[in-house]
């Protein structure tokens, strides 16, 4: 491949095409004409002698080849946008924080992100994006992720931010029904709502390694649904407990296995920065590390 320290510009232009989808939007954000852009793109196209893009009057698709470069170039300009960080460490942060989040933990961060954190940094835009789904960081352009349970994206690098507590809920008529499982194999025995994410059903895992599949016939891909089912009486649950601390309190749910121990689910922040950074990036994971410990102790 031919030498690119001359061509910044036109693979600025063509990550910023990739990640905003059209060249009209990409000029918006790099404060050009879409001819512009467009231009710089099919000079970077003759320069590394291949085509990047498909173009027609109303889509641009990515070529293989297009989607093999934007993999490679597009983290080295985020290390590269991030650098000046390092020259202003006393600057206030600014620009846009993309961030994605489980749905199921928002209602436990979202408020002291947009009470505190927010207010904190006014120059910050914040775009959050709410999903259960292991998000893409570099081909859908966020900055930062948090994700419950171990990663799995070895190209990341991740900061491990809170160990949260596992816990297995029922309604108390499910218990009535079914009796407190003196054992795992008990365990295994009973009709749960399972976690289904990608066509599989998670396993519930106990703190000696072992694991079952669990049987049921309700099925979710959000804590959210599963605690609302199992509050119905439709089956045992295998939660975060921090997303069931008012429902144990109130006694809509209840510990099914208190005796039982139970492995903690890591809580980790992802991103695709290398080792440089963003000041943004590094203080909404230390915001998010404070308020995680919180969780953890739930």
């Amino acid at each position: 491949m031919p030498n690119l320290l001359d061509e910044t510009s036109g693979m600025a232009a063509f990550v910023r095409t990739v990640e905003a989808g059209s060249f009209t939007a990409a000029a918006r954000h790099l404060s050009t004409t879409p001819s512009a852009v467009s231009k710089s793109v099919a000079r970077l196209e003759r320069r590394i002698g291949t085509r990047l893009f498909l173009r027609s009057t109303r889509t641009l698709t990515l070529t293989q080849d297009g989607q093999l470069f934007f993999e490679r170039v597009s983290p080295l300009l985020r290390e590269l946008d991030a650098s000046d960080d390092a020259i202003r460490p006393q600057a206030a942060p600014s620009g846009r924080l993309r961030i994605s989040m489980p749905d199921e933990l928002a209602p436990l961060l979202l408020p002291q992100l947009f009470g505190t954190f927010a207010k904190n940094y006014p120059d910050l835009q914040l775009d959050i994006g709410l999903t259960d789904r292991f998000v893409n960081l570099i081909r859908e352009d966020y900055d930062v992720a948090l994700r419950a349970g171990t990663p799995l994206q070895e190209d990341l690098m991740v900061r491990q931010l809170a160990d949260l507590r596992m816990v297995i809920v029922s309604s108390p008529a499910f218990l009535e029904r079914w009796g407190y499982p003196k054992s795992m194999e008990d365990l295994a025995t009973l009709p749960f709502v399972r976690y289904r994410m990608g066509g599989a059903v998670n396993p519930v895992r106990f703190a000696d390694g072992t694991a079952f599949i669990p049987k049921g016939r309700i099925d979710c891909d959000t804590g959210i649904a599963m605690i609302h089912a199992a509050r119905g009486g439709l089956g045992a649950a295998y939660l975060l407990r921090c997303l069931v601390t008012d429902e144990l309190r109130g006694g809509t749910l209840v510990d099914l296995a208190p005796d039982i121990a139970l492995p903690n689910l890591p809580l980790s922040a992802l991103h695709a920065f290398g080792r440089t950074v963003p000041m943004r990036v590094r203080l909404f994971c230390d915001f998010i590390a404070s308020e995680a410990k919180i969780l953890a102790d739930h």
